[in-house]
């Protein structure tokens, strides 16, 4: 037995039949419900399937799967952007009875190789000619690769979704009912390549159990139904766009696209007006430092008005979560703090949002309260690919932010004497593909995940993440700061996107910022200065900007965790330079490597002015 503390576990799970499989799951949902399944943006006009078209299409690809050859258990890859084609792909090659192989879109040509050749993938979808192309360069060093599919055109090399679709034509219907009712909840579904933060990714066996219990964990806390519609447009290869997708369809729900422009998802949220948005972080901050600039570029009324708003706004959602009435006088002010400040907040996320949902990274608990202030819940959860992104979870029942949660229905929580978090649960992967001893190292003997995290649990269940084991900074006179907290904070603010600290064996800590292209942009125009980013990095006035946001930031941090000094970047870090993961978060050691003469010129500044 593992030796922990402070354990927390989650309610029973709910009884009720659920299918074996998530094959069956979709062929189910298909025969059971008659609204709108998916939404989408095609040639510049909306489309929809229906429920009754999903389990067509989706049986149609299926037989053409099954004409090619795919056999139960073998590997089927999606190199592709999130659209309404990576989602039929999905169903179809678990109806096939195949196990789904996600691939980043972003990922370049090497990455992608690695994914395929690794996972012994028989066949890959393709979203588009450029990831046909990056599958043909690197095509030779995957030797099980026998066939490509592309969604558009078909490319050279490839065959296109209608030619699928012909070859299918051949294989009796029964087949794809046969193929789905011959798998069970202990196989395999989908192999889940991790993001690689520290090191080459490793696959991640999700079972059909892991992921329907992890549906039904989602189901329940949130009591998603027929009526709700979640915005799509997290990256489907990161496994809780999935599980937000199995949970909606196994309801009847609708599942509206986004149209694959970043600059268009506030706009798109206005559009569609769902019910449910997951996002990072990233796109939060994005919306406050937007909101945030527009106000302090008004007059001095407009802030104070809005001050006070958010103000009235934090009362009276606290004295609903109390269950207290308010009062004549205080209802009054929330009327019109709602109909002058509030609502137009709210209006950011469309007409029909009942919850925002976050993870993947940390988020500044400030942000999640100013939303709340203003009638938008966004509820923080916490899980690791290796738990189908679920452990614990806020919930409209029961939220306090700063937290992640309590444990979901079925999981336990518990913090090892190192204060690590371990999770344990039916969501609990089976282990890494092919690399027993990563997977010795990840699950303990009695079952519990070591996640990696550090964290605490309150003493009535609620879970909050202080940082991560191998983030950890500890300073030379042997302080061990979490940074994460302190990046999270500093990208609150609105001039700066990205942030990552720096200080390991340092008697201070230093940061190296990215501003925020938008807000920066602004920021030029009312300092009269050309809005280039190498002209902004080196700004005086920007500096003198930048230096109010990290000073107002440092005022809420102990004297240790304060940043001392910082560079600005002339450029965003990006995925495609290897700085960023696919959801966005830093891979600290590329950017502590690359960047070395920055932070060593920060504190070479640093002991020269004392």
């Amino acid at each position: 037995m593992t030796e922990t503390s402070h354990l927390t576990t989650g309610r029973p799970v709910d009884g009720g039949a659920m299918p074996r499989n998530l094959g069956e799951m979709v062929l189910q949902a298909a025969a059971a419900h008659r609204g709108v399944a998916l939404r989408y943006r095609r040639g510049g006009r909306m489309a929809s399937v229906s429920y009754p078209e999903l389990g067509a299409r989706v049986s149609e690809l299926a037989r053409g799967l099954i004409a090619l050859g795919i056999a139960p258990g073998d590997r089927v890859a999606i190199f592709a952007a999130t659209s309404a084609d990576w989602t039929l792909a999905d169903f179809a090659i678990l109806c096939a009875g195949g196990v789904v192989v996600p691939v980043y879109h972003t990922n370049s040509a090497d990455e992608c190789a690695y994914v395929l050749a690794h996972s012994e993938a028989r066949a890959v979808f393709c979203g588009d000619a450029g990831q046909a192309g990056r599958v043909a360069q690197i095509r030779d060093r995957c030797p099980r690769l026998e066939h490509v599919i592309s969604f558009g055109a078909a490319a050279p090399g490839a065959i296109g979704l209608a030619d699928l679709a012909r070859r299918g034509a051949e294989v009796a219907p029964e087949a794809v009912a046969e193929r789905a009712a011959g798998r069970d909840r202990d196989d395999l579904a989908t192999l889940v390549y991790t993001s690689g933060t520290t090191g080459p990714p490793k696959g991640c066996m999700l079972t059909h159990g892991n992921l329907l219990e992890t549906a039904r964990m989602y189901t329940d806390e949130l009591g998603i139904g027929e009526h709700h519609v979640l915005y799509q447009f997290l990256p489907l290869a990161h496994v809780l766009a999935r599980v937000a997708q199995t949970v909606i369809i196994w309801a009847g729900g609708s599942i509206c696209f986004w149209s694959g422009d970043p600059g268009r998802i506030v706009d798109e949220l206005g559009e569609l007006a769902p019910t449910h948005f997951p996002a990072v972080p990233r796109v939060y901050e994005k919306i406050h430092a937007t909101v945030l600039g527009r106000v302090q570029d008004g007059p001095a009324v407009q802030r104070a008005l809005f001050g006070w708003a958010v103000g009235v706004g934090r009362q009276s959602r606290a004295a609903q979560r109390r269950g207290a009435p308010l009062g004549r006088w205080a209802a009054l002010q929330h009327q019109v703090a709602d109909r002058l400040v509030l609502a137009r907040v709210r209006h950011a996320f469309g007409a029909g949002l009942e919850v925002g949902l976050v993870g993947a990274a940390a988020v500044a608990p400030e942000l999640l309260e100013f939303f709340d202030a203003c009638g938008v819940l966004v509820l923080e959860g916490y899980g690791l690919t290796e738990s189908c992104s679920v452990a614990t979870l806020n919930t409209p029942r029961a939220v306090r932010f700063g937290t992640v949660g309590r444990p979901l229905p079925g999981t336990e929580v518990t913090i090892a004497p190192d204060g690590e978090i371990l999770i344990r649960g039916p969501q609990v992967f089976r282990g890494y593909y092919g690399d027993p001893d990563a997977t010795a190292a990840a699950l303990t003997d009695d079952g519990w995940l070591r996640s990696g995290d550090l964290g605490t649990i309150t003493p009535d269940g609620f879970v909050a993440i202080t940082g991560r084991k191998k983030d950890l900074i500890i300073t030379s006179s042997g302080k061990n700061i979490t940074p994460v907290n302190i990046e999270s904070a500093l990208r609150e603010t609105r001039y700066i996107s990205e942030a990552v600290v720096y200080g390991d064996g340092r008697p201070y800590l230093v940061a190296l910022l990215a501003l925020d292209r938008d807000e920066a942009g602004r920021l030029a125009t009312r300092l009269g200065i050309e809005n280039a980013p190498a002209v902004l990095a080196h700004d005086p006035r920007v500096r003198a900007e930048i230096q109010r946001d990290v000073s107002a930031v440092n005022s809420r941090l102990a004297r240790i965790e304060q940043i001392k000094r910082f560079a600005i970047l002339d450029h965003d870090l990006s995925q495609a330079d290897g700085e960023l993961t696919p959801t966005l978060k830093v891979k600290r050691g590329v950017v502590y490597e690359r960047y070395r003469d920055v932070f060593a010129d920060l504190y070479d500044r640093l002991e020269a002015t004392g």
